[in-house]
């Protein structure tokens, strides 16, 4: 069964920055597309940045262009989110997700199948 098992998260002022991580296991993830998206209480996941395993092309959502980067590290299995310039607006709990049929530009929760069950940001002012 595939896992996907996020840590990193934190507490930081507003301009720090926090890498995420997030382990994947349960097969070769070859031809999915792998993504990073958050969700504070009350409101929607929304998603924030996705990468294709094979190729790593990236997509990114609006909000975190020019402060987030997403990678990919094929031996160890595990997709990061490096995050900069850090807004309080960021604060959320941040999830992974995989969706196995690779389909790029997908910014939709629903589009992923896989989860992993999140870690938490906090950024202060």
């Amino acid at each position: 069964q595939v896992q996907l098992v996020e840590s990193g998260g934190g507490l930081v002022q507003a301009g720090g920055s926090l890498r995420l991580s997030c382990a994947a296991s349960g097969r070769t993830f070859s031809g999915y597309i792998m993504g990073w998206f958050r969700q504070a209480p009350g409101k929607e996941r929304e998603f924030v940045a996705s990468i294709k395993w094979s190729g790593g092309y990236t997509y990114y959502a609006d909000s975190v262009k020019g402060r987030f980067t997403i990678s990919r590290d094929n031996a160890k299995n595990t997709v990061y989110l490096q995050m900069n310039s850090l807004k309080p607006e960021d604060t959320a709990v941040y999830y992974c997700a995989a969706d196995p049929f690779g389909r790029m530009w997908r910014d939709a929760a629903r589009d992923y199948a896989y989860w992993g069950q999140g870690t938490q940001v906090n950024v202060s002012s």
